[in-house]
């Protein structure tokens, strides 16, 4: 079985921007190379779940979105990171045009993303993560099975204090790599 890190995209991978869908306007956070790096020296591969209602509200197409994804695991690729995928929710229930007005199972903090990566990739649930800066984030991961992880990046600062006495937190991927890696001593 595998062990994953399910990771949030916008405010944990890249630096957050409202409706990011360009890749000139992406930026990594800090230390995320060097976090993800870490983190699969401990045994983990990687999977994105992530929420972008802008393309159901019109802001941008799935062809925007995929080719951004596509840009930023070829980056992450250069540096020794593979992403096993990308999963992606479009709806929103209130703000969907059209077909991507839908209440769904994809959407965090619904765990319908990581449900279905669990199911393709064999994910041994017990002993994987996931890492956001949203509490939607965090309750997908508990709502999966898995272990959450709050970083203090993007929205994660503004909302400590809501969560961290339920979930581990994190100043970036870095310091989640030592929580990983702390967890996984403690388990042995």
């Amino acid at each position: 079985m595998k062990k994953i890190v399910f990771l949030d995209r916008d405010g944990t991978i890249n630096v957050e921007k409202s409706y990011l869908h360009k890749w000139e306007d992406f930026e990594f956070e800090k230390n995320v190379i060097e976090g993800l790096k870490a983190i699969k020296k401990l045994g983990f591969e990687f999977v994105v779940v992530t929420n972008q209602s802008g393309i159901g509200r019109g802001y941008y197409t799935e062809d925007d979105l995929i080719k951004l994804n596509n840009s930023m695991t070829e980056e992450l690729k250069k540096h020794g990171i593979d992403i096993l995928k990308c999963y992606y929710c479009p709806h929103h229930l209130e703000k969907g045009i059209g077909a991507y007005k839908a209440e769904c199972e994809c959407r965090k903090p619904s765990p319908g993303m990581l449900k279905e990566a669990i199911k393709k990739y064999d994910i041994d649930v017990e002993n994987s993560f996931m890492i956001g800066d949203k509490g939607s984030d965090l309750e997908a991961g508990k709502n999966a099975g898995v272990q959450s992880i709050l970083v203090k990046t993007g929205y994660g600062k503004q909302i400590v204090d809501k969560y961290k006495e339920k979930y581990p937190v994190a100043e970036d991927l870095l310091e989640v790599a030592e929580i990983i890696k702390n967890s996984i001593k403690k388990g042995s």
